[in-house]
């Protein structure tokens, strides 16, 4: 890296080295592309996990009111 911060005579920008200065760079869309699929997957995921949840918890809230009519039943 230059010590002014100047762009380097490869045509990288300093750095890491590895981003050419013409902004040209491979593979952008393939990573937009990817983060966006992890994201509805995590979305996915997460959307099953609260109606999983949400159906425990109804099924738990059933059979405690189960227990309370046969409990008040004579």
């Amino acid at each position: 890296m230059s010590p002014d911060g100047a762009a380097r005579p490869d045509g990288t920008a300093p750095g890491n080295g590895a981003t050419p200065r013409s902004g040209a760079t491979s593979g952008d869309g393939a990573k937009g592309e990817r983060a966006t699929l992890e994201e509805k997957a995590r979305r996915r995921a997460m959307l099953i996990r609260a109606g999983i949840y949400i159906f425990a918890t109804h099924l738990f809230a059933g059979f405690v009111l189960l227990l309370f009519a046969l409990g008040d039943r004579k």
